[in-house]
């Protein structure tokens, strides 16, 4: 999830990447926006009626989101839109940096970033890794820790100004393997604000050469086995972490997105439609097959097998060896939200963050109780795809082998070819699931979707509008919600309405403007992250166009949300400095601190000079009220 301005290929979006190296066919033109009435339950009302490519909008209207929102359960007044290279957050509020790309975790590595050299090789896994995205708060022993994902880096700031952005050697390579990953590390409030621990027993670093294990049905299959673990049983690394999810039993769940891009093959690639399905092939983003035979297809063809899954990380042991959960399926994972189930099993949400792919739960067979650990149940249980009716009910569809003709191995290896022949609903890039703390409902994050209308997915399925997907070209996004049957988050049956169409009524008339609760002082484009503070309210996060021009004229930089779930009135909290997105968010033990990354931004920020550093900043009420 990077800007997509420019032209080089480490700088191009994942799925630009994905596009240019294996360009998708241009099969099934769109035809016409098929007829539908969109019955907006609550605060929507009325109905959006699609017909002929065009939206008429019913009478009944939501009222405009006022410009004081005290009263309606925000705490704070709206911020307006900013196009500098700035935090910018309420009246009332507070925010500084807690730790930025290249500061030390460990004192032996203090001093290690410089402005203009980045971080050396040696003590490239000693400091906080590039890019943060997903993002979890744990206490532990009355100390304060926060798991974190590096989800990428720009190796035009990493390597040496002569690499030009591409490694000349495998050292090179092992520093941008190094500052990827996980980072587990202890904070505290020192009385002027939180600050990371140094050299806090608790501090962790996880990168692309940490030893893992496999676990659940596909342990020690052959599709897992390679020259170096014959087994089946072990793997190096977890990679392109995205979002994240938190346990029940208390341990860090991190999200592997585009694992894909980090493959190439120096001769000939092997068969298989798994390698197309999944945009496997070709020449890495890094070049890592150049100088590791281990991400060289050709020499290892199954070792892009064994990413693309879940990995759970127990913080409180930085012993313990992180374990890969096959069970929850391989894909390009954004986050995973666990809930517990009326019957007390649980249950994971999960998007697949790619143009037309699908959206994903996982039920366990096992039940869970306060105190207990996590045991099997993220091994033992089954998978699911959600398929949405135009009528506002959905149904999660089993992948089993009964209903996809798949062994229980190849569904979970190829969950992505199991949904399509269930028939699944193709979707805008599945990213963030969030579930209210207050009530049985999740909602899900459609960032955006060029090809919608326009072309089929990897796989070739139809990618025509559908009720929940229902704008051609989706360069702005929704957000979808669903109620489960009877409030029990393991039924099978749900019911579904559109939470909020991103748009610009600035500069459309039709679909495109938006919902009724969008208006020129929120609109926003691309949700991406999202998160239930603790009072029920949704804070949304984006990660979109930010030029302020055309179609996005009047939206300015990226920014987070909060979204009241009831009245459907979205207001503007925070913006972040331009061309940054804004990933994760988790609080404080009081509720009284936020955390929130700051991914890819431009200019020199923080610092005021060198290279631009994503960061992690802390935010608060200056009353000292709780806001999480």
């Amino acid at each position: 999830m990077k800007p997509t301005d420019i032209t080089d290929p480490t700088d191009l979006s994942w799925d630009d990447f994905d596009e240019m190296r294996d360009p998708r066919p241009d099969t099934n033109g769109f035809d016409a926006v098929v007829d539908r009435a969109i019955s907006r339950r609550g605060f929507l009302g009325g109905a959006l009626a699609f017909g002929s490519g065009a939206a008429v909008f019913g009478t009944s209207m939501l009222t405009p989101v006022a410009a004081k929102a005290h009263g309606h359960g925000f705490g704070f007044d709206p911020i307006g839109i900013a196009t500098d290279h700035e935090i910018h957050v309420p009246e009332g509020y507070r925010s500084q940096v807690l730790v930025r790309w290249g500061d030390a975790l460990w004192s032996e590595a203090d001093g290690a970033y410089d402005g203009e050299t980045g971080v050396s090789v040696d003590m490239s896994d000693k400091v906080f890794g590039e890019n943060t995205d997903g993002m979890e708060h744990f206490e532990v022993d009355g100390r304060e820790l926060i798991a974190v994902n590096s989800e990428y880096v720009n190796p035009k700031i990493n390597l040496p100004a002569e690499a030009e952005g591409t490694p000349r050697s495998a050292a090179e390579v092992s520093l941008l393997k190094n500052l990827q990953g996980v980072t587990v590390m202890e904070i505290a409030n020192t009385g002027a604000g939180y600050a990371v621990v140094k050299d806090s027993p608790y501090n962790r670093r996880i990168t692309h050469e940490t030893e893992m294990l496999i676990a659940g049905p596909l342990a020690g299959h052959k599709l897992l086995r390679t020259k170096a673990d014959p087994f089946g049983t072990t793997v190096k690394g977890t990679m392109n972490n995205c979002g994240s999810g938190k346990t029940l039993w208390g341990t860090y769940l991190t999200c592997e997105e585009n694992f894909n891009g980090y493959f190439g093959a120096t001769g000939e690639m092997p068969a298989g439609e798994g390698y197309t399905r999944y945009g496997i092939g070709g020449e890495g983003r890094y070049a890592y097959e150049k100088f590791d035979p281990r991400y060289d297809i050709s020499n290892e063809p199954n070792e892009p097998h064994r990413h693309g899954f879940i990995t759970e990380i127990d913080p409180a042991d930085p012993k313990s060896t992180p374990v890969k959960r096959t069970a929850l399926g391989r894909f390009k994972h954004e986050n995973a939200e666990m809930v517990q189930a009326s019957d007390g099993r649980v249950v994971v949400y999960m998007g697949d963050d790619e143009r037309g792919e699908y959206l994903y739960r996982y039920v366990s067979n096992g039940t869970w109780a306060e105190g207990q650990g996590g045991g099997d149940l993220l091994n033992d249980g089954t998978l699911y795809v959600a398929r949405f009716n135009d009528d506002q009910t959905g149904e999660w569809v089993p992948l089993t082998p009964e209903t996809t003709s798949m062994s229980i191995e190849d569904i979970l290896c190829f969950s992505r070819m199991a949904a399509s022949k269930v028939g699944a609903t193709t979707m805008d890039r599945p990213e963030w699931v969030a579930a209210n703390p207050l009530k049985a409902e999740a909602y899900c994050a459609l960032t955006n979707n060029k090809n919608r209308g326009v072309k089929p997915n990897a796989g070739g399925d139809d990618t025509s509008v559908n009720a929940v997907n229902p704008r051609e070209t989706n360069h702005y996004g929704q957000i979808v919600r669903w109620t489960p049957a009877g409030d029990n988050h393991a039924a099978d049956d749900f019911t579904w309405d559109l939470y909020v169409m991103a748009g610009n009524p600035k500069v459309y008339g039709n679909e495109y403007a938006g919902s009724d609760n969008i208006n020129e002082g929120n609109m926003f484009n691309s949700p991406d992250g999202m998160q239930f503070s603790s009072d029920g309210l949704l804070w949304i996060q984006t990660d979109g166009n930010y030029k302020n021009e055309g179609d996005f004229e009047g939206m300015g930089n990226n920014q987070m949300l909060v979204g009241h779930p009831e009245t459907g009135e979205i207001v503007r909290f925070m913006t972040v400095p331009n061309r940054a997105e804004v990933t994760g968010l988790c609080w404080s033990k009081d509720k009284k601190v936020g955390f929130v990354g700051v991914q890819h931004p431009g200019g020199s920020w923080p610092d005021g000079a060198g290279h631009p550093r994503s960061s992690i900043v802390a935010f608060w009420r200056e009353d000292g009220k709780q806001i999480g």
